[in-house]
C-alpha cells in the first residue's frame, strides 16, 4: 500500500474569525503557522503541539465588534480588553457613548472624520489632556460630556454647545480661559462643579443653569452674572446657580445676583 500524509490542524474558533466569514477571510484566518502535523502510516506520530489562535487586542479589533453600533450610534462602555484611546468611528456615527473605561488623552485625529456627531459621552475616563483642535471640526456637537477625568485644562470648544459637563476634574483658572464659553450662544447646561476653579468664567446669555459647587471661588461682581451699571437689566434664563461648597459669603456680593431671578445656592 502506497504511504500517505494527513493533516491535522488543531485549533481554537474565535468571535474574531466568525466575524470575518462571508468576507472572503475566514479560510486566511485559519491558516496556522504552527500546530499542523504531518501523520505517515508507516511512521510513530510526534507529539502534537496544540496552538490556540488568540484574538487580536483590541486596539486592532474593528470598532463594532469591540462596541456596539446601532443606526449612527456607538455604544463603547466598560470595554474589554482595556480600551485606552478613542476608537476609530464610522464616518456616519452622530450619538458616541464610551464611558468607564481607560482613554487616556485626546488626539486632534480622533474625531476629525466624524463631523456628524451630536453627543460625546466619555464620562469616567482617565482623561487627562485633550489636544486643542480635537473639537473644531464638530460643528454640529451638542453635548459633551467629560464629568470624572482627570483634566486640569479645557480645549477650544464646538459653538453649537448646548450642554457641557466637566464635573469631577482638576480644572484650574489657568486652565479655563475666561472667555471659554462666552462664544457659545446656544449653552444652555454648563457643569464645572468639583474642581479646583478660583474665578467664574465668563456666562453667556443662553445659560439656564450653572453648577460651580465645591471649587475654590473666593470673589465674585457686579459682572458676574449681572451688568452692574444697568439696575433694570434681568437675566431671564438663567434659573439655576450653584455656588455652595466654596470659601465665598454669598451675602457680601448682593449686586451680584440682583439680576437673577433665583438666589444662587450657597452660603450665606
Amino acid at each position: 500500500m502506497e504511504s500517505f500524509t494527513t493533516l491535522i490542524f488543531i485549533s481554537t474558533i474565535t468571535p474574531w474569525m466568525l466575524a470575518t466569514v462571508g468576507h472572503g477571510e475566514f479560510m486566511e484566518a485559519r491558516k496556522p503557522k504552527k500546530g499542523m502535523i504531518n501523520i505517515s502510516n508507516d511512521e510513530t506520530p510526534p507529539d502534537m503541539v496544540i496552538d490556540q489562535v488568540a484574538a487580536p487586542p483590541a486596539k486592532e479589533l474593528p470598532t463594532c465588534l469591540l462596541c456596539v453600533c446601532l443606526s449612527g450610534s456607538v455604544y463603547c462602555e466598560e470595554v474589554s480588553p482595556e480600551m485606552s484611546t478613542v476608537p476609530a468611528l464610522p464616518k456616519e456615527t452622530t450619538y458616541l457613548y464610551a464611558r468607564f473605561n481607560s482613554i487616556r488623552k485626546i488626539r486632534n485625529r480622533d474625531f476629525a472624520d466624524a463631523t456628524t456627531l451630536k453627543v460625546i459621552d466619555l464620562t469616567r475616563n482617565l482623561i487627562s489632556e485633550i489636544e486643542d483642535g480635537a473639537f473644531s471640526k464638530l460643528t454640529n456637537l451638542e453635548e459633551l460630556l467629560l464629568s470624572d477625568n482627570q483634566l486640569t485644562k479645557l480645549p477650544t470648544l464646538p459653538t453649537k454647545l448646548s450642554t457641557f459637563n466637566a464635573n469631577f476634574n482638576r480644572l484650574t483658572t489657568q486652565g479655563v480661559k475666561s472667555n471659554a464659553f462666552k462664544k457659545l450662544t446656544r449653552l444652555a447646561h454648563l457643569y464645572l462643579g468639583d474642581n479646583e476653579l478660583k474665578a467664574v468664567p465668563l456666562l453667556p446669555e443662553s445659560l439656564r443653569a450653572v453648577h460651580l459647587q465645591n471649587n475654590k471661588i473666593t470673589t465674585i461682581t457686579d459682572e458676574t452674572f449681572c451688568r452692574g451699571n444697568n439696575s433694570h437689566y434681568i437675566r431671564t434664563n438663567l434659573y439655576e446657580v450653584r455656588l455652595d461648597g466654596n470659601p465665598l459669603q454669598l451675602s457680601k456680593y448682593p449686586n451680584s445676583f440682583i439680576c437673577l431671578q433665583t438666589l444662587p445656592v450657597g452660603w450665606y
